[in-house]
């Protein structure tokens, strides 16, 4: 191997030149708050100051024994499955009909794209005072109908529906642009042969459209999944951390940290989401590489 030459040295100082700052800030902004919060999950650490100590795996216990962690979960699952399944088939739809060009697309795609550009706090706070039982403006359209008016923001089997809602018309265009994107990358190739060949318009849907866009369609369920468990904005916009029929995951991560000051239990619900978030995105990562891996099997 030839020695390297004072410019291809000069050359390898300035790529690590780079990249050390980088390293340096992922480090600091990443790995280390990811350490100290497992060591503060042992711990008896709390908020409002003084000494603390370890006290081993009492916090784990308190939280696989916490009646509000099983709701919680529950209250997540639903969400998450409910919100997910919505926007991608809803996403889907959308994208197939705008795959094809015609005019006024690119104003149709911004204006679809805008719910998705915006705040998620900020949206939630403008959904709270539309779906005021009071003085919201969608309960006044339904009186002035002559329809009922639900109380979307205090009835009980009306709030998680409400934040579902407001998701779904936040998140769907994100589903529809990666949709999108997957539709568009397929060869259109493949359409004439099986055109030729007579095929349906079903059968060319199973057989070329849908296999070869499910990668980045799973990809897109991996993002939003993973998004999805995190919900918090809205929670705590629409109906406040503590309701017991909205409180997700992270909002008793709030209620916990920053209601009740026990930031040693608090990190132990922290690193236990962080786990539960990992184990899926692992999941749906080798699903998305098995999918490849069979296209690419059959491809040659």
């Amino acid at each position: 191997m030839p020695p390297t030459s004072p410019s291809e040295k000069q050359a390898q100082r300035l790529k690590y030149a780079f990249i050390f700052p980088a390293l340096f800030l992922l480090i600091a902004l990443n790995i280390f708050p990811l350490l100290y919060n497992i060591v503060l999950s042992f711990s008896n650490a709390e908020l409002s100051g003084g000494d603390w100590q370890f006290i081993g795996g009492d916090n784990f216990d308190t939280v696989f024994s916490d009646a509000r962690f099983v709701t919680a979960i529950r209250t997540t699952s639903l969400f998450v499955f409910a919100a997910v399944s919505i926007e991608l088939i809803l996403g889907f739809i959308l994208a197939l009909t705008l795959n094809d060009t015609f005019r006024g697309k690119s104003f149709l795609l911004t204006l679809l794209m805008l719910p998705m550009m915006l705040s998620p706090a900020i949206m939630g706070l403008y959904w709270n005072l539309i779906l005021n039982g009071h003085y919201g403006i969608l309960n006044q359209t339904l009186a002035f109908l002559n329809m009922g008016q639900p109380q979307w923001l205090t009835d009980p089997d009306l709030k998680l529906l409400s934040i579902l809602f407001v998701d779904i018309w936040m998140w769907t265009p994100f589903m529809m642009l990666i949709a999108l994107a997957g539709l568009q990358a397929i060869p259109r190739y493949l359409y004439e042969a099986a055109e030729i060949d007579r095929a349906s318009q079903w059968t060319t849907f199973r057989r070329i459209t849908l296999p070869l866009s499910a990668p980045l369609l799973f990809l897109a369920v991996l993002f939003r999944t993973t998004d999805a468990l995190k919900q918090f904005d809205l929670v705590m916009a629409i109906t406040g951390p503590n309701d017991i029929a909205t409180q997700t995951l992270s909002a008793l991560l709030y209620q916990v940290m920053l209601r009740e000051y026990k930031i040693g239990l608090g990190s132990a619900y922290a690193l236990v989401i962080l786990v539960v978030v990992i184990a899926l995105a692992s999941l749906f990562i080798r699903y998305i590489d098995v999918i490849q891996r069979r296209q690419g099997r059959t491809a040659a």
